[in-house]
């Protein structure tokens, strides 16, 4: 009789254990499929067009922080404040917020999200913050979202592998490889024009003194802001379909980039604060290694004999100078060349003679100088020439490109001197060095300096005075 009990005893046991290990592996698997449902979810920034406040180098872009790369990062400047945002390109509802800190992290920072990259929301207040994978359980929505931090852990600035944001909405992140199609003509609002015209001939003419540089000229003064595959001229609402820039100006320049984007947003890496232009260039690289521009001045000038009849930009208006398809040769003595400014100038050539080699008193430098004159009409056209053009021979705007325009000019300055290697650039040879601007001046910061320098042919600074 025992024996029969001891196998009924057996038998027990093994339904026990045989429902412990069913119910074991129950919520293995449960668990095992939540994981692999979480590890599969993809961020709705990623590969979304980031800018930030500063960066510490052109290693550490804001678009590494939404990359989805845990290998690289984005890395601000050594003080504080500083901010990262994302555009995720349409309106989303925000639940979650991964911040992936490397060990120079925020210890106080808000989250904060916006619909127009202008009025802020905050949806999370963190105070003594430990660094690390930190994931914050939010509940917003907007289309910007914005990470602002108040005060560092260290004395380095702040620096993210990721920044991620989940949730339902925005835009698909996959980049697009196809051109758009044509956006055409874009023409002017005539009304908003003739009140611009109207509102820069009532602005009086501020005196020249009688020692002032007899030069048509005002500048802008930029340096390097953020680097994105976006191009809002050529490849408008198409983030990562173009070749990499290095953008100046407007911080919030992508591919979403329109006229009121950038007048709603004042952060701008250009001087002066009346200017949210948005100015980009292919980026140069070493041996594949970014080169950004130490500096860019943008220079707003003349041509023309007589520049009394010169007017201001109109918000919005568009420009590219350079051919980024033109790949040919550039040896020593050709046009379009990259220079060495400084004492000692060039002492060489690269190994294929396409480029400079600058002296250890010189730095690579390039001039890129846009059209003069404009039809009056179209603030674009389709191939994004079309509506400009340069002054004839004899220095006039006439038939079909009446107006007289400041003749706007980069004079991109380096910080390198280049060797036998040479460079490349994001566009391929020398030859295809091209630049682009995106107009958006405070109207009468502009016309006040048209009037001043252009106009009475005297040399002004970047504040506009002489």
């Amino acid at each position: 009789m025992s024996r029969p009990a001891r196998a009924g005893r057996l038998r027990l046991r093994t339904m026990v254990l045989g429902a412990a290990l069913t119910a074991l592996a129950g919520t293995f698997l449960t668990n095992l499929a939540l994981h692999a449902a979480d590890a599969a979810e993809t961020p709705i920034s990623q590969g979304k067009p980031a800018t930030a406040s500063s960066t510490e180098n052109a290693g550490t872009p804001a678009a590494n922080a939404v990359d989805g790369n845990a290998g690289s990062r984005w890395s601000s400047a050594f003080s504080d404040p500083q901010w990262l945002q994302v555009d995720l390109g349409a309106t989303a509802t925000i639940t979650r917020v991964v911040l992936q800190w490397e060990a120079a992290y925020a210890r106080d920072f808000t989250v904060q999200t916006s619909a127009d990259g202008s009025s802020w929301t905050t949806i999370n207040t963190t105070v003594n913050g430990t660094g690390g994978t930190q994931t914050l359980n939010v509940s917003g929505s907007g289309r910007y979202v914005r990470l602002n931090t108040t005060r560092r852990a260290t004395q380095y600035g702040v620096s993210l592998w990721e920044f991620q944001v989940f949730g339902t909405g925005g835009t698909q992140p996959t980049p697009s490889t196809s051109a758009p199609a044509g956006t055409g003509w874009i023409k002017m609002d005539q009304a908003k024009w003739q009140a611009q015209l109207a509102q820069f001939n009532a602005l009086p003419m501020h005196p020249a003194p009688a020692n002032a540089v007899r030069v048509s000229e005002f500048n802008a003064a930029c340096t390097y802001s953020h680097s994105f595959k976006d191009d809002p001229i050529i490849f408008p609402g198409l983030p990562g379909a173009s070749h990499m820039h290095s953008f100046l100006g407007n911080r919030t320049t992508n591919a979403n980039t329109t006229t009121e984007s950038l007048l709603a947003n004042s952060s701008t890496s250009c001087g002066p604060a009346t200017d949210l232009s948005a100015y980009w260039i292919p980026t140069l690289y070493q041996r594949g290694v970014a080169i950004e521009p130490r500096g860019v001045t943008v220079y707003y000038g003349s041509r023309l004999p007589d520049p009394s009849r010169t007017l201001p930009f109109p918000q919005g208006m568009r420009m590219i100078a350079g051919d980024a398809k033109r790949q040919v040769a550039t040896p020593s003595g050709a046009p379009g060349q990259f220079w060495c400014a400084g004492p000692g100038g060039e002492v060489g050539r690269s190994a294929d003679g396409n480029w400079p080699i600058c002296a250890a008193t010189a730095n690579l430098t390039f001039q890129l100088v846009f059209q003069d004159c404009w039809d009056g009409v179209n603030l674009d056209s389709p191939d994004h020439k079309s509506h400009v053009s340069y002054s004839t021979v004899n220095g006039q705007c006439a038939g079909a490109y009446p107006v007289a325009i400041p003749n706007i000019s980069f004079v991109i300055d380096y910080n390198t001197r280049g060797d036998a290697d040479g460079f490349t650039l994001a566009s391929g040879m020398a030859s295809s060095m091209h630049g682009d601007v995106f107009l958006a001046w405070d109207n009468v910061a502009m016309g006040q300096r048209v009037k001043d320098c252009v106009v009475q042919k005297a040399k002004c600074n970047t504040a506009g005075t002489f």
